[in-house]
């Protein structure tokens, strides 16, 4: 059963914390670069409930489980405990699926608004990673979309208002960082999971970032 705890929304500036910017590079994928690119990290025979050659730990897998009555249907909600994403569904259902999460205090919990989603995204990393990790130097006017680029084949844009808290639900190529502590603040999904969420996934859906130390969990 999926519980719920009461968080304050966060009002500080995030800009210090949190991952990926906005801005651009310098091409636009077409439609079929976007679909050569799905296939390559979309598994021979995909099922979503089984495939792994990621090697996850089978619980990171994409599940449906019941929901608690009264959560709200196309909300997100992230348990920083499990690691667990949670799409909710109409009929009282949720998806869930397995997620990285930002490391050490990056991780910023909290209550925001998805107002943008984006099909292959580019990727700038902001200042504060760059200081962080001077490597990230060389994407600073911006990384191309494809399958190394750090948001990887989907990203859903958080934000506070109309404010873009730069937190960001993504893919990653990354995937055995599924489960772990890895990102500079945004939440990491395996890319074939997050293009199966993605189109589920409204604009003006609401997502739930629960802290490290709360818990969501869920009775299959």
């Amino acid at each position: 059963m999926l519980t719920r705890r009461h968080f304050i929304q966060t009002t500080t500036a995030l800009f210090s914390v949190t991952g990926p910017g906005m801005a651009f590079a310098d091409t636009w994928p077409t439609e079929a670069q976007k679909a050569e690119w799905d296939a390559q990290v979309t598994p021979q025979g995909y099922v979503a409930e089984t495939s792994n050659p990621w090697g996850l730990h089978p619980r990171f897998l994409p599940q449906r489980v019941v929901a608690k009555a009264g959560l709200v249907p196309g909300d997100i909600h992230v348990d920083a405990v499990a690691r667990y994403l949670y799409h909710i569904e109409q009929g009282g259902t949720a998806m869930r699926y397995g997620v990285a999460i930002a490391r050490g205090n990056l991780y910023e919990p909290g209550v925001y608004n998805i107002k943008r989603k984006v099909r292959w995204p580019h990727w700038t990393p902001t200042q504060n990673m760059i200081e962080r990790d001077p490597v990230n130097a060389q994407w600073a006017d911006g990384m191309e979309p494809g399958p190394e680029n750090a948001l990887g084949s989907r990203a859903l844009y958080l934000y506070v208002g109309d404010r873009d808290t730069y937190l960001r639900i993504h893919g990653t190529p990354y995937p055995r960082s599924i489960g772990g502590r890895a990102s500079s603040g945004c939440v990491r999904m395996v890319m074939a999971h997050i293009n199966d969420l993605y189109p589920n996934v409204e604009l003006g859906s609401t997502a739930h970032l629960y802290s490290a130390e709360d818990s969501v969990t869920a009775r299959s």
